[in-house]
């Protein structure tokens, strides 16, 4: 035997009240005295109702829940950014929905058409995503942020690292602390983020008339273990190397280490992103600090601004978050002071 499930009509007649006062009151909208809210309560746990999500959003037009589109959900970057943007998601009182692009262009489209409807508005971390991408497939009425995208645009707003200046910083300090040769492994092909991190290497070893030495990477630990096999095997071995992220970095770290080498004594490493396992590998990982909570954060009020309409931007749109080198034992510089941040910095 099936038990009918209760509806708003029930709840209603039970409490003795009328449906426009159980709506007000089940949706936060006031307009009932306490009494009657408390008596509306009892009835709906009574009756064990729970609130039609759809049917309320067709009348407040509002599904309070948040889309994220990322890369992958895999790794510490990923666990961290979702972290700040679940937390801010929670204190306004909105759900987080979550999903990736991992497998291309068209998957990333059949995320952003499976949220519409669904979502009151979307933070986009995809390299498939561009301008034309978001014009086909988002709607015109549902806001946006986006996060290190090159997109340039009067309707998204965008937040970046400060990826050229935090990776230009890095090669800059490996050099000036003696590490005359400094190797970088390289980020996946296509990725904004990876693109901007090979472009501040390149310049500070311009700067510094020094060779260059690239090899590939793809953000992950196994890429990372592959690179520095690599590198070691070159004809000369580079003093230093800088790997687009900290996942790369401790995957080279193990090469290294697996080869007998001492790191920083004989190679000294550096990363990108201070992921937590940064400071808890031996030795301790340097590293370009970015505050990842707060970027998830940061996007996830910008977007709430928006929704709210007070977001709205007469031309494109851009705040760059800034990062700072994280010295630890790793680079041979021998100093334990870790930057911290206790607050988004942006420039």
């Amino acid at each position: 035997m099936t038990t009918k499930k209760a509806t708003i009509k029930d709840v209603a007649r039970e409490a003795k009240v009328s449906v426009a006062s159980v709506s007000r009151a089940l949706n936060g909208q006031g307009g009932v005295t306490a009494e009657t809210l408390e008596r509306i309560r009892v009835a709906a746990k009574h009756l064990h109702y729970v609130p039609d999500n759809a049917a309320r959003s067709l009348i407040t037009g509002r599904t309070h829940t948040i889309g994220a589109l990322l890369p992958d959900l895999y790794g510490e970057f990923f666990s961290e950014l979702i972290r700040g943007i679940d937390l801010a998601a929670h204190a306004q009182g909105l759900h987080l929905l979550v999903s990736s692009s991992h497998g291309g262009m068209e998957d990333a489209a059949a995320v952003v058409r499976t949220m519409r409807g669904r979502v009151d508005g979307m933070i986009i971390l995809s390299q498939y995503v561009d301008a034309d991408f978001l014009e086909q497939n988002l709607p015109i009425d549902l806001p946006a942020v986006l996060l290190d995208s090159p997109v340039d645009s009067a309707r998204f707003p965008v937040i970046r690292i400060d990826n050229v200046a935090g990776a230009h910083a890095m090669v800059q300090h490996l050099l000036g602390h003696g590490h005359a040769s400094v190797a970088f492994i390289a980020g996946p092909a296509g990725n904004f983020d990876a693109q901007q991190r090979e472009k501040g290497y390149r310049q500070a070893m311009a700067e510094h008339k020094g060779p260059l030495n690239i090899v590939a990477g793809d953000f992950t630990e196994e890429s990372g273990y592959r690179a520095g096999r690599e590198l070691l095997a070159q004809a000369k071995r580079p003093r230093a190397v800088f790997a687009a992220n900290d996942m790369m970095a401790v995957g080279c770290l193990y090469a290294f280490k697996e080869a007998g080498l001492t790191v920083p004594d004989d190679i000294a490493l550096a990363g990108f992103d201070d992921i937590l396992i940064a400071r808890y590998v031996t030795p301790p990982l340097s590293t370009v600090g970015v505050s990842i909570a707060d970027l998830g954060k940061s996007a996830l009020l910008m977007l709430t601004g928006l929704m709210d309409g007070k977001g709205h931007v007469a031309g494109p749109h851009v705040r760059t978050l800034a990062c700072e080198v994280v010295v630890r034992d790793s680079c041979g510089a021998h100093q334990t002071n870790v930057v911290t941040r206790h607050s988004p910095a942006f420039i």
